[in-house]
């Protein structure tokens, strides 16, 4: 369900209002316009003994729309174990153990902070502590400004550079596409930190990037015109045997470098990539077909997990994305219950079940009974 406008008290008396059943607990996707307090409402549910996460994002999902202010209501059955990462912002984390017992699905839906500079290390600790034995899902959370602040939160507090990891036990049917076709490459970041391409092929990266957008589009971006531009441009690095994984420039620096949402290895091999609208619309309505298809009992819940800047490519277009989304999933799920987020980055297992972390790229998870 979705609520808007809404304040701390009116949210608090809905939520108290609003039962659970046994086994629920209410997952809760803010947009970073909503005017209630976290602090103040995660004392306010602990009072009251009620289970809850939740999470802030540019903006926010119910079923075919999409809302920059607000707060999307979810209750999500058979939560086993809520724990909180933090220190993304260091080299070293600890991955909480968990028991998983054998003939039982799980998935992991995971929230980070999108702004922090380890999110890729975090998945792959998480990764090798869990292994191919559940299944996972999840996105950024945080500003569309790109200011870091806090915008994870659970009866513990409210926290930046950290992780929040939801242990479900249920099958998730997982369909993943981005769309975006090559237009250079292959390139090589020669020179990284983390989620910063310092050089491509031994030159400035900016200058490198620059120069092939100008080619193609006879425009030229520049620090003051940066996001405006590069929406229309991201980096993909190479798999094989699957799409490649997107890299989002989010802005450039007096060093000429380019900052990205999520780490870029050193020396990975990129392509440059081109958005068109019928092409990323096309890869939405195929990520809900993957996911409907391997559906094999009714479905409880759909978290969508999508990228704000799909949104801000597609502009009044993203329209169609969701509406494809719905109409395929239609064919097969009754009770969609479609909630979710447009982040920062977005997380899944995919294919032979190996985690990532994407940029521009879709996500549909089905919720099995």
């Amino acid at each position: 369900m979705y609520l808007s406008p809404i304040n701390t008290q009116d949210l608090y008396q809905f939520l108290i209002k609003e039962k659970l059943h046994e086994n629920e607990t209410f997952c809760l996707y803010f947009s970073e316009k909503s005017n209630v307090e976290i602090a103040d409402l995660i004392k306010l549910l602990n009072k009251s003994e009620i289970p809850f996460f939740g999470a802030i994002f540019p903006a926010v999902i119910h079923n075919g729309e999409h809302y920059d202010n607000g707060v999307v209501i979810s209750k999500l059955k058979n939560v086993v174990s809520t724990h909180l990462v933090q220190g993304l912002d260091q080299n070293k984390m600890t991955i909480p153990e968990f028991k998983i017992a054998p003939n039982k699905n799980y998935c992991a839906l995971t929230f980070v902070d999108g702004l922090a500079p380890n999110i890729s290390l975090f998945l792959s600790e998480m990764y090798d502590k869990y292994g191919k034995s559940i299944s996972y899902l999840g996105g950024g959370a945080g500003s569309l400004s790109f200011v870091q602040k806090p915008c994870l939160f659970f009866k513990d507090g409210f926290y930046d550079n950290a992780a929040l990891i939801v242990i479900v036990e249920t099958q998730v049917s997982l369909g993943v596409t981005h769309g975006w076709k090559k237009l250079k490459g292959p390139l090589v970041a020669t020179k990284t930190n983390k989620n910063v391409i310092e050089e491509i092929n031994w030159e400035p990266a900016f200058l490198v990037y620059q120069k092939y957008i100008l080619e193609d589009s006879g425009k030229e971006i520049t620090k003051d015109n940066f996001f405006s531009i590069a929406k229309g441009y991201p980096f993909g690095m190479h798999k094989d045997y699957a799409e490649c994984i997107v890299r989002d420039p989010i802005a450039t620096d007096v060093n000429n470098r380019l900052v990205c949402v999520g780490e870029v290895p050193e020396n990975t091999v990129l392509d440059l990539l081109k958005g068109e609208q019928s092409a990323l619309i096309n890869a939405a309505e195929n990520a809900a077909m993957i996911s409907r298809s391997s559906a094999s009992s009714e479905v409880n819940n759909v978290i969508l997990i999508d990228c704000i800047s799909r949104t801000l490519f597609l502009e009044d277009h993203f329209s169609k994305e969701l509406t494809v989304i719905g109409q395929e999933l239609k064919k097969s799920t009754k009770n969609q219950n479609l909630a979710g987020a447009l982040t920062l980055g977005e997380i899944s297992s995919y294919g032979n079940g190996n985690l990532e972390f994407f940029n521009k790229t879709t996500v549909v998870g089905l919720f099995h009974e």
